[in-house]
């Protein structure tokens, strides 16, 4: 499903952010991405989303490659990943179901096609009676489930959740990890970019590990 063969990323003239990162990621499968601060997560995550284009190496997605797909391919092939940001990045004037519903209002669908979906995602992520209520009078958690639904409403066969629980409690960050967990028992392949060792340490899965802009893999 995507494969990163020697790849290296660097921002204008600086120095290689990445460096010779060579690995892959297969349909269904479970992964955390970790490092310290400024090892290059979100960068990766950046690659993952067709948001960067490598600065060498080869990146494949859905068996496209990366550094030379046309700009008019690549929203189709971001429809089939969902990301999750830190930051939620929700809308203030829309309700729940609104911001939920807003890739499919982008893309064109009608309300009546898939507003059940929404409601039923809604329920899932535990917020079936905060749907019609907007993001100020939400908790942190309930934004991060919200943004989680969000993520999941196109059916992705990729989720990329950006350090999803760095703004939650302990006993949050367990209950968001399940959810993903599930997400992955259903067939999505989900790829979770933290440095929160005690949410690792609850699910034994592949590790992702970044230093000074090279990748080890733990199975």
């Amino acid at each position: 499903m995507i494969r990163f063969e020697n790849v290296g990323l660097r921002y204008g003239l600086g120095p290689e952010v990445l460096r010779d990162v060579s690995f892959h990621i297969g349909s269904g499968s479970f992964q955390f991405v970790t490092g310290p601060s400024g090892a290059g997560k979100t960068s990766l995550l950046r690659l993952l989303f067709l948001s960067l284009r490598p600065t060498r190496g080869s990146v494949r997605i859905f068996d496209r490659d990366a550094a030379t797909v046309s700009r008019t391919v690549i929203p189709a092939m971001r429809r089939r990943i969902g990301l999750v940001f830190q930051d939620f990045r929700l809308l203030d004037h829309l309700t729940t179901f609104e911001n939920v519903a807003l890739p499919l209002r982008v893309a064109g669908a009608d309300e009546s096609s898939y507003r059940s979906d929404v409601k039923e995602l809604l329920e899932w992520v535990g917020l079936g009676d905060k749907m019609w209520v907007h993001p100020p009078v939400l908790s942190g958690g309930e934004k991060q489930r919200s943004a989680i639904a969000r993520a999941l409403i196109t059916k992705p066969e990729v989720l990329l959740a950006d350090e999803p629980t760095g703004n939650v409690d302990p006993p949050l960050a367990r209950r968001l990890l399940r959810l993903f967990v599930e997400l992955n028992r259903l067939g999505t392949s989900v790829i979770i970019a933290t440095h929160d060792l005690a949410l690792m340490e609850q699910y034994d899965a592949r590790r992702l590990v970044l230093n000074n802009g090279q990748v080890e893999i733990y199975d």
